[in-house]
């Protein structure tokens, strides 16, 4: 039995997480690392204001997970894979040891700011419970003839996030409910994430990638855009650049994992989104997040690791 550690992406922030995460010297350090490189306070970034903006959201994300990995890894715990939703994806690429903090979090911080740039209003994310993937892709052939909605993640068997126009998602999320969906709804997000409306920042973020140094990973990496399990730098290198704009396959990502022999994913992150998710799907394995406190995470690891 193996541990994955599961790093979120935009949706699971929080006004004030940054000063929710442990009193730990790891945390510190990680806050002092990123205040060097970006040259500002870190914890200014957290504020309901400050995540008006994506960048803002994705640096804060970023750097919530490290911390929580580094103070996991001063407790003993390491992972044996790891996977991260969108922009999680790079929080999980310095876990495996891919790709350096300081390279990591300074495309982050690109990343966000391009996002912003190429759709600065107008648009967003909305999420769909309740339907089968095979429902909602003929509610967009049907609703959607002009393509100005996109499924942007498939997280599971009957959740899936879509991107758009602020217009064309207000019309598509209330035929989706009319047919039958759950919960229709927007979501926090300012920028239409996973889809074609982002095919300029994949081509910026991919020119980027390729002028930094990547290091085999020491732990499988699971892909955003292809669900696959990677221990090559550069299939890492091109899912960070590809994910941009294309959707993520969470749910196979989740699935993969399970074959692999993981039964306890660890969410580092302030809300439960990822690990609601997968002990939907694995009743059998078991999900948690340090939102739910760290000691419960240690005291719970500690019992697994007796067990295996």
């Amino acid at each position: 039995m193996s541990i994955a550690f599961l790093c979120p992406g935009q949706g699971s922030q929080q006004p004030g997480m940054l000063h929710r995460l442990p009193d730990h010297p790891q945390v510190q350090k990680t806050m002092n690392d990123a205040e060097d490189l970006l040259k500002k306070d870190v914890f200014s970034l957290d504020t309901e204001k400050e995540f008006q903006s994506t960048t803002a959201v994705q640096i804060s994300l970023f750097l919530w997970s490290i911390a929580m990995y580094r103070v996991f890894r001063a407790e003993g715990v390491k992972p044996d894979m790891a996977a991260g939703h969108s922009v999680g994806a790079f929080s999980a690429a310095v876990i495996v040891e891919a790709l350096s903090f300081k390279e990591a979090l300074k495309l982050v911080r690109k990343r966000g700011k391009w996002m912003e740039e190429e759709h600065p209003s107008g648009y967003g994310m909305g999420v769909v419970t309740g339907l089968s993937y095979n429902q909602l892709k003929r509610l967009l052939k049907e609703h959607d003839s002009n393509k100005t909605v996109y499924i942007a993640n498939l997280n599971a068997d009957d959740q899936f996030t879509i991107s758009g126009s602020q217009t064309a998602l207000d019309v598509f999320l209330k035929s989706a409910s009319n047919e039958g969906a759950r919960k229709a709804e927007l979501l926090n997000v300012t920028v239409p994430s996973h889809c074609e409306l982002m095919r300029d920042v994949t081509k910026k973020m991919r020119q980027a990638l390729n002028e930094i140094s990547f290091s085999r990973p020491k732990i499988p990496y699971a892909g955003n855009a292809i669900a696959r399990a990677f221990l090559d730098a550069e299939r890492i290198r091109e899912d960070l650049a590809e994910s941009i704009s294309k959707p993520v396959r969470w749910n196979e990502t989740v699935h993969l994992y399970y074959e692999r022999g993981a039964r306890l994913f660890v969410e580092l992150s302030p809300q439960a989104v990822l690990s609601d998710l997968v002990n939907k799907t694995f009743p059998e394995a078991r999900a948690i997040s340090v939102s739910n406190g760290l000691e419960n995470c240690l005291f719970l690891l500690e019992r697994y690791n007796r067990k295996s």
